[in-house]
């Protein structure tokens, strides 16, 4: 399982705490070090099932910088993708990554029912 996300985000602080409280064992990956490829995003979003625009940190500032809200309903798929790979910043945080399931940012209910038996 694959913990990805940005060390000072309070959402991310959260959700690594609930794991470690259940015990979940994880890898960490810091997104702002290693942010994720367009290769790899393209399989998670993918193997996620959810639209695109999810995988966009929407409250972030870079995000708000570059009017993105404007900008996304015309690019294409392939061009978002390469866009987020640029910087792991435009990129909703947490993401998890455990074989098929990918769980993107931190809601606990979803988080409980693809994690705990």
């Amino acid at each position: 399982m694959i913990f990805i996300c940005y060390p000072k985000c309070t959402t991310c602080q959260k959700a690594r705490t609930w794991l470690d409280e259940h015990d979940i064992k994880y890898t960490f990956r810091d997104i702002a070090l290693d942010n994720p490829s367009y290769d790899e995003l393209k399989e998670l979003h993918t193997k996620s099932g959810l639209p695109l625009k999810r995988f966009f940190n929407t409250s972030g500032l870079m995000y708000k910088d570059l009017q993105l809200k404007d900008k996304l309903p015309g690019m294409s798929d392939e061009e978002q993708l390469r866009l987020l790979a640029t910087n792991g910043m435009l990129v909703k945080r947490p993401l998890l990554i455990k074989g098929k399931t990918v769980l993107v940012g931190f809601k606990e209910p979803e988080w409980a029912a693809a994690l705990l038996d």
